[in-house]
């Protein structure tokens, strides 16, 4: 059996262009995978967002039936009670957590939606939502000791990565990449597990941070920035450390190198809930004098029917009487206003009075289940190019800026997945209409293992 059988390297937000189309004679290690290999652009979950996607990914499961809407959730049903959701809130088993059941030896490193660490068979670290390294942040507790002792100042993230600090932004994501993979080629080499698995916060963070510089499409592109290269130079850097890895690996590992989602130049912001207070579905005590978050204003719940959250993409909320407190939205008016809603959102035009191409989703018609406390509407302003803004108090429906820090990119529904299993060599064969849901099955197919009933995904013909 080679070491690892299978080696899964996670690219968060790696934006298929790039590598494919624009950079590939720059990547090598990628493109030899390619070209032995199957490719193509890979769906992402709705929505597009780290977390839920790769827990999306790793069960086969979507965001309504994992109850995992964003980063931020609602807790209950009170107006302001969204909270960060944990890797706790997955209840379904993962991909690791079915090979290690079949025997295999795992290590799951940093995949987002793994913290808190908990038992697996094998080595897990968990991911960036870990506050520190102060609390348990592997299992075995005692890998943690081991892990600081090979990197004393080892990061889950980089700190603060939508600032101005640009240099040290930079410095700190090339620590970020050369841990994760030092540690994978560490662990191949002390553990020899059937199954490895790292994730790369970096390229999400570097997209974040530098998208400016790099694309004339950019509203607010900086062509002489002394930053110009960096993404690409980052890419160049990742996929050296994907040939180091390889090295460590037997020559038949199979490997999979995957993005949870895209990349694209963030074009603005729509402000959500300065929409609903124009249009008259949501209403506040008083106009603020600056602009604050809606949980920081007062809203005058008994005159008002929806309201908004930011974020990639918007999630609209309706007040609805008998389950939220102070509801004014009688249940047999629901869809009715629901689709009052997405008629009135499809006119929304551009700045320069285009049309702006929306796609408004009900979490009923696109979720296999819808568990939690689901938004009532998701809201995408131009394929996610246009990011939503849930402050009030700008005056406005466009903003430049993200409301919660410089931001140069937004993520874009299409990643990408490259799969090389030298088993069965396919020669650069192109995949059509693949999605995240796809991998857990196409997996477990490839090693005979058996997958859970109810899957969303099918088996790719990799």
């Amino acid at each position: 059996m080679p070491t690892p059988r299978l080696l899964i390297i996670g690219l968060d937000c790696m934006a298929p262009d790039l590598v494919f189309d624009q950079w590939r004679q720059d990547l090598p290690n990628l493109s030899r995978l390619i070209e032995g290999g199957s490719y193509g652009r890979l769906e992402s979950s709705i929505p597009a967002i780290t977390v839920p996607a790769w827990s999306c990914m790793m069960t086969g499961r979507d965001p309504g039936e994992l109850g995992i809407y964003g980063f931020r959730n609602r807790r209950d049903r009170d107006y302001h009670s969204m909270a960060i959701s944990d890797g706790r809130a997955v209840k379904f088993p993962r991909l690791w957590d079915i090979l290690g059941e079949a025997g295999w030896m795992v290590a799951a490193l940093s995949v987002p939606g793994s913290s808190p660490p908990y038992p697996v068979n094998g080595s897990l670290v968990s991911c960036f939502l870990t506050p520190s390294t102060e609390v348990p942040f592997t299992h075995p507790p005692e890998l943690g000791e081991q892990i600081t002792a090979w990197m004393p100042d080892f990061m889950l993230d980089v700190p603060n990565f939508r600032s101005d600090e640009k240099a040290r932004i930079l410095d700190n994501l090339y620590s970020l990449c050369d841990q994760r993979f030092t540690l994978a080629e560490k662990l191949i080499g002390r553990d020899g597990p059937d199954f490895l698995m790292l994730v790369d916060m970096g390229v999400d963070r570097i997209h974040h941070a530098f998208w400016k510089p790099m694309d004339p499409r950019h509203p607010q592109y900086e062509p002489d920035s002394p930053f110009a290269s960096a993404i690409h130079d980052y890419y160049v850097h990742v996929d050296k450390r994907v040939g180091d890895l390889l090295k460590v690996c037997d020559p038949d590992t199979a490997v999979l190198v995957v993005s949870d989602h895209g990349a694209q130049p963030l074009m603005g912001g729509i402000c959500i809930n300065e929409w609903l207070i124009a249009n008259g579905y949501l209403t506040l005590k008083e106009p603020p004098t600056e602009v604050l978050p809606l949980d920081q204003v007062e809203v005058d719940w008994a005159q008002t029917q929806v309201w908004g959250a930011g974020g990639y993409y918007a999630r609209i909320f309706l007040n609805v009487k008998g389950r939220e407190p102070q509801g004014t939205v009688a249940m047999a008016d629901y869809e009715a206003l629901r689709d009052e809603l997405a008629a009135k959102l499809a006119q929304l035009e551009d700045p320069n009075g285009n049309p702006l191409p929306v796609k408004v989703f009900k979490p009923q018609e696109i979720y296999q289940k819808v568990r939690g406390r689901a938004p009532d509407l998701i809201v995408y302003f131009d394929d996610l190019a246009w990011r939503s803004v849930g402050s009030v108090g700008i005056n406005g429906l466009y903003t430049v800026e993200n409301d919660t820090g410089p931001d140069d990119a937004n993520h874009a529904p299409l990643g990408l997945m490259i799969f090389h299993d030298p088993a069965a060599p396919k020669g650069g064969q192109v995949l059509e209409g693949a999605q995240l849901y796809d991998i857990l099955p196409t997996v477990l197919h490839r090693y005979g293992i058996g997958a859970p009933a109810g899957l969303r995904g099918k088996v790719l013909a990799v």
